[in-house]
C-alpha cells in the first residue's frame, strides 16, 4: 500500500475513534509498525494528527453520535480483491427482474460493478450504493428515509413507517463485523436495528463476508447462523469455519480469486 493511501487511512482512523494505536493502522493496512510510526510521525509535523505514546489521536475530536465501526473510506481498502470476488459470487446468484436488498459496506458495495447490465429492484440504505447504481446501471433504485451517517454512507431511521415495509425481495445481501458459532456479529446496535427491518423483507439471507471475519468477534448478534441461507466467502476460509457452516445447515460458496483476476486483466486489455 502507498504512502499516501496509508496517510488516508490513519487520517480516517482517528476521526473514527479519536485515539488509535499503531497496532490496530498496521492491522488495517498490512504495513509493518514501524512504517506506521513514521507516517504518524510525518502527519504529526504536518499537524494533521497528534503523536501520542503507541499511536495517534485527532487533532480535532469526532463528533458525537457517529456509529460504530470503521468509516467506510478507511474499510475499501482493506481485503479489496477478497471482497470484489464475493461481490461477483454474490451477483451471481441474481436473475434478471428479481427484486433484492442490499445492505451498507465495503463488501456490498462491490455488487455494482457487476450490476451495469441488469434491470433488478433494488432496495438499499446505503448511500454509495444508490449513488453508483443511480449513475451507472439500468437498476431501479429505492432508499428507505432516515439520516445519512457520512462516515458509514448509511441512511438509517428509527421509525417504522419508511420504504422498508413497502418493499419485498427474493435475496437480502448484507455483511457482517464477524461470523462466529453465535451467529453473525455486527458492532452497532442501531445497525443491527436496521438490519433486522430489512430481514423480514426477504425470503433469503444472504451474508458476504472476507475470510478474516471468522477470526473476528463482537458484542452484539445480529442473529444467528441457522437463520442465513448462504454464506460467500474467499478461498482463505478456515476449515472450522468450513465446518461451522456446513453444520448450521447453510450454503457456502466460496469466491474464486483466479476468475476474478482473469476477469479483472481481460477488463484492462
Amino acid at each position: 500500500m502507498h504512502e499516501r493511501e496509508r496517510h488516508r487511512i490513519i487520517l480516517s482512523a482517528v476521526q473514527e475513534k479519536s485515539v488509535v494505536t499503531v497496532q490496530d493502522i498496521s492491522e488495517l493496512t498490512e504495513a509493518s509498525e514501524a512504517t506506521i510510526r513514521r507516517d504518524i510521525a510525518a502527519l504529526h509535523v504536518q499537524g494533521k494528527i497528534r503523536r501520542v505514546r503507541g499511536g495517534a489521536e485527532a487533532v480535532h475530536p469526532p463528533q458525537l453520535g457517529n456509529l460504530a465501526g470503521r468509516p467506510f473510506r478507511v474499510s475499501e481498502s482493506v481485503n479489496s480483491d477478497k471482497k470484489r470476488a464475493i461481490a461477483r459470487a454474490a451477483v451471481d446468484l441474481c436473475d434478471p427482474g428479481d427484486a433484492i436488498i442490499i445492505n451498507g459496506g465495503t463488501t456490498t458495495f462491490q455488487m455494482v460493478h457487476f450490476m451495469a447490465a441488469h434491470r433488478m429492484q433494488v432496495m438499499t440504505n446505503s448511500f454509495a450504493i444508490a449513488e453508483h447504481l443511480v449513475k451507472h446501471s439500468k437498476n431501479t433504485v429505492t432508499v428507505p428515509g432516515g439520516v445519512i451517517y457520512r462516515e458509514q454512507s448509511l441512511i438509517l431511521s428509527p421509525f417504522d413507517n419508511d420504504a422498508i415495509r413497502n418493499f419485498y425481495a427474493r435475496r437480502f445481501f448484507i455483511g457482517a463485523q464477524g461470523v462466529g458459532p453465535l451467529g453473525i456479529m455486527e458492532a452497532d446496535a442501531q445497525i443491527i436495528q436496521s438490519e433486522q427491518k430489512l430481514m423480514h423483507q426477504a425470503d433469503e439471507l444472504i451474508v458476504m463476508v472476507d475470510s478474516s471475519k471468522f477470526h473476528r468477534r463482537s458484542s452484539l448478534i445480529l442473529c444467528p447462523l441457522d437463520r442465513v441461507t448462504t454464506v460467500i466467502t474467499d478461498e482463505g476460509v478456515p476449515d472450522e469455519a468450513v465446518r461451522m457452516i456446513e453444520d448450521a445447515g447453510v450454503k457456502l460458496v466460496v469466491a474464486s480469486m483466479v476468475s476474478q483476476a482473469r476477469e479483472d486483466s481481460s477488463s484492462v486489455a
